[in-house]
């Protein structure tokens, strides 16, 4: 049976050349970096060689990247680190209402420590209005942290002219960090951080053809931080604990490979992508894409299709070898409608049945076709037991969907809407 992977959002194949570079740490040069003996040199040598290499992806100074073990850990040293070194200038947090759950989860913590925190909403497409951002900064705001990339529904935000709207809008005296999530963006598309004047930035190896275990918080020069593990002198006594350094070597690498092959494999992905957003709704009815259609992560295709249920939908296309999912790994297994979806005005009914394709360099055209040619067997195999469909082929009702999909251009092209 074939084996399609496509959820590349969770975790990406490791590039092998990235494996190859990790090797030698394992077994050769295993020497702790801390060490004053000449072995652990190598390690050290190794550890400061990625940092460079992982600066380099993001136009960022050496000294400004403090290694993690994941996206999860560098989002909550970011949101609660910067938060507790600036708690005297106030303790207002802004966020978006579509952050991952280390966001969420971080700034509701802060929450029972006394910090007041505002959501701000998003359009139909998830994109955050600057006007929404202006109207939520206060006199007492400390910090904003907005995504780069939805890594659900693959809409890349304007950072820069949000980093924009809190300079402009807070008072010449008063520090306001910005902080960006860029987990699904570093890596996939070209990230600058001096152009786009974030104060911190949040990647990760594991996303992009890296290992897991290995992930950086970028921290602009004389951005304060308060250490959220107490142990060594580690990353500036930052971040403090043994290094992990195979993993480390592993995400220098697979950044230095992503920086000479982002645009190659960029245009590549996209263009499996295209194919997929094109096709599907020609061969299948009443399926809505959610998000936008530019400015959209390269291999993000994210779909809600009406009247199938979705666990059934990833069970048969399981067994057919096709591996996708419903959007965040941190969520897979909550049933309930995403905080995204939701957040963008998905009909619950509609969205039960959602499915990201999150496309890598390693997805073929081969592999395209034949979720093309399985997919809408699946889809029909479940609607011919579905009810809902049943009752819809009779009657003519359904429920309507809400905004946030491309159901009011599918029905006047396609269908007729029937509320």
């Amino acid at each position: 049976m074939k084996r399609i992977y496509m959820d590349n959002q969770s975790n990406t194949k490791a590039d092998e050349r990235v494996f190859e570079s990790m090797k030698p740490f394992f077994i050769e040069y295993y020497g702790n970096p801390q060490s004053i003996y000449s072995f652990g040199s190598f390690s050290k040598n190794a550890l400061e060689t990625a940092r460079r290499q992982v600066a380099d992806l993001i136009n960022a100074d050496a000294e400004e990247i403090i290694f993690t073990s994941c996206g999860t850990e560098s989002n909550n040293l970011a949101v609660k680190g910067i938060a507790g070194a600036l708690k005297a200038g106030g303790r207002h947090i802004i966020i978006s209402s579509i952050e991952h759950f280390s966001v969420l989860n971080s700034v509701k913590r802060l929450e029972k420590e006394g910090f007041e925190v505002s959501f701000i909403p998003v359009d139909g497409n998830g994109n955050v209005d600057g006007s929404e951002l202006k109207k939520a900064l206060r006199k007492d705001t400390i910090l904003v942290s907005v995504q780069y990339a939805n890594p659900e529904i693959g809409t890349i935000q304007d950072i820069k002219k949000l980093v924009s709207v809190v300079k402009e809008n807070s008072n010449a005296d008063k520090f306001v960090a910005f902080h960006t999530d860029a987990v699904s963006a570093c890596g996939t598309i070209p990230v600058d951080v001096k152009d786009l004047g974030v104060d911190a930035l949040t990647f990760s190896a594991s996303v992009m053809y890296g290992p897991k275990g290995a992930a950086a918080l970028y921290l602009k020069k004389g951005v304060r931080i308060s250490p959220q593990m107490d142990g060594g002198i580690q990353e500036n006594y930052i971040r403090s604990g043994t290094e992990n350094i195979p993993a480390i070597v592993g995400f220098g690498k697979a950044c230095e490979i992503a920086k000479d092959e982002i645009v190659k494999n960029g245009k590549a992905v996209q263009k499996l992508r295209d194919r997929l957003i094109a096709e599907l709704p020609r061969r299948i009815e009443h399926i809505y894409l959610n998000g936008v259609r530019e400015n959209r992560l390269p291999g993000n295709v994210n779909f809600s299709i009406e009247f199938v249920e979705g666990e059934a939908l990833f069970l048969l296309l399981d067994a057919k070898g096709i591996m996708a999912s419903s959007g965040s790994a941190c969520a897979s297994k909550n049933l309930k409608l995403s905080h995204i979806l939701d957040a963008i005005g998905i009909d619950v009914a509609v969205g039960q049945g959602s499915i990201l394709f999150a496309l890598s360099k390693f997805n073929t055209e081969e592999e395209i076709n034949y979720v093309l040619e399985e997919f809408p067997n699946i889809v029909k195999r479940l609607r011919d037991i579905s009810p809902l469909y049943s009752y819809f082929l009779k009657t003519g009702s359904r429920k309507a969907a809400g905004p946030g999909t491309d159901f009011d251009d599918h029905c006047t092209t396609t269908i007729r809407r029937i509320d």
